[in-house]
C-alpha cells in the first residue's frame, strides 16, 4: 500500500472515531436536558389490614372498594390492593440465646407446626440470633423439608440476645424479596443485651428505693427500636413477636424495682413492634401454648389484606406522626392495621 493511501485511510479512521465521540457527547447532553428527564415518586405507604366480624372471625373475601383509607383525616385513593390469600415472604426469627436453652425441643416442634400451617407459595427464611451474632440458617424458599432441617438440625447456640440486630438483618433480607407481602415472626423474650445495658445505665441514676425507677425508662425513645420501626414502615413489613415467658415482667422469681422496670420496658417494645407494623404480640404463658400460638400467627398472616396508597405530601420528611384510619363499607366488620407512621 502506498504512503498516500495509508495517510488517506488514517484520516478516514480518525474522522469516524471523532464522529462517534461527537455523537456520544450529543446524546449525553440531550439526556441531561430537563425536558427529557422523567421523575417519579414511588413512596407508597403499605398497610397490612386484618378484618373480623363481631364474633372475632376473620373475613377474607373483601375487595378493594370495601375499604376507605384516611391519612390525617384526608381520604387517600388505594393504589394497590392484594387479597388475603396472596402469598408472602416471611422470616422465622429464632432466639437461640442462653435464656432459651432449656426449652429448645418445644421451640423446634412448634416451629415445624408453623411451617405446616403456611400456604404452598409462601417463602420462608430461617434466621437465628445468639451470643455469636445473627446468622441466616436457610434463605427464602418454598422447600419445607429443607426449611425444617434448618430448624431442627442447625438452630442452636447460647449467650447474649442481639434481638434488634437480628430484626435489622431480617429486614435487609426481606428487602431482596421485591414487592411480595412481607412479615417477621420473632420468637424471643425481648431482652436485647445492648438495649438492656442502656436501660440499666438509665436506672443507675436513681436510688434503688426511688419509686421513679418504675417510669425512668422510656421504651419508645430507644434508637434501635425506632430504626427497626422506620425500616419496617418503609417496606411494609408486619412483625409478629412471640413473647417467651422468660421475659415476662409479671413472672420474675425475685423482682425488685430496677429489674421489673427493665423487663417491662423490653415487653413494651415487643408490643410496639407489633402495634406499629400491624402485627400482634402473642404472649406465651406456658410453653405448652407455643404450638397453638404459632398456628394462630399463621392464621393471622393468611387473613391479612395488603393496601398501599400515596400520602398527600410524599416528599415531606419532617419526622411528624401521620395518623392512619380505615373504614369499611360494612358496619358489622372491624378493620385493624398500624395506627400511623413517622414521616422520616
Amino acid at each position: 500500500m502506498s504512503i498516500a493511501l495509508l495517510k488517506f485511510a488514517r484520516r478516514i479512521t480518525a474522522g469516524i472515531f471523532s464522529a462517534l465521540i461527537l455523537l456520544s457527547l450529543m446524546a449525553a447532553a440531550s439526556a441531561q436536558q430537563p425536558d427529557d428527564v422523567i421523575t417519579t415518586n414511588t413512596a407508597l405507604v403499605q398497610l397490612s389490614v386484618g378484618v373480623v366480624d363481631q364474633q372475632g372471625r376473620s373475613i377474607t373475601t373483601l375487595q378493594s372498594n370495601d375499604f376507605v383509607v384516611y391519612e390525617d383525616g384526608v381520604r387517600r385513593p388505594i393504589l394497590l390492593f392484594e387479597p388475603a390469600d396472596t402469598p408472602f415472604s416471611l422470616v422465622l426469627l429464632l432466639d437461640m440465646s442462653g435464656s432459651t436453652v432449656n426449652f429448645r425441643q418445644q421451640i423446634r416442634a412448634a416451629a415445624l407446626r408453623f411451617l405446616d400451617a403456611l400456604g404452598p407459595e409462601d417463602r420462608v427464611a430461617v434466621v437465628q440470633f445468639n451470643g455469636k451474632g445473627v446468622k441466616s440458617l436457610f434463605g427464602f424458599s418454598t422447600d419445607r423439608r429443607r426449611t425444617a432441617y434448618a430448624i431442627t438440625d442447625l438452630a442452636n447456640g447460647a449467650g447474649d440476645t442481639p434481638l434488634y440486630d437480628a430484626l435489622k438483618f431480617s429486614l435487609k433480607e426481606l428487602a431482596r424479596e421485591g414487592k411480595r407481602r412481607k412479615a417477621i415472626v420473632a420468637l424471643t423474650d425481648g431482652l436485647d443485651t445492648v438495649v438492656r445495658n442502656e436501660d440499666r445505665a438509665t436506672i443507675a441514676k436513681y436510688e434503688i428505693t426511688d419509686p421513679q425507677i418504675s417510669s425512668a425508662i422510656k421504651p419508645e425513645a430507644n434508637s434501635q427500636l425506632n430504626a427497626v420501626l422506620s425500616d419496617a414502615d418503609r417496606q411494609g413489613v408486619t412483625i409478629f413477636p412471640l413473647g417467651l415467658p422468660s421475659g415476662d415482667p409479671k413472672h420474675l422469681p425475685a423482682p425488685d424495682r430496677s429489674i421489673t422496670a427493665m423487663y417491662a420496658a423490653a415487653r413494651a417494645r415487643l408490643q410496639m413492634l407489633a402495634d406499629r407494623t400491624g402485627g400482634r404480640l402473642h404472649e406465651i404463658r406456658r410453653l405448652d401454648d407455643l404450638a397453638r400460638l404459632y398456628a394462630q400467627v399463621a392464621a393471622d398472616l393468611r387473613a391479612l389484606y395488603t393496601i398501599a396508597y400515596q400520602p398527600p405530601n410524599p416528599g415531606t420528611r419532617d419526622g411528624k406522626w401521620r395518623q392512619i384510619r380505615i373504614e369499611l363499607a360494612r358496619a358489622d366488620l372491624v378493620a385493624s392495621t398500624k395506627p400511623g407512621y413517622y414521616a422520616r
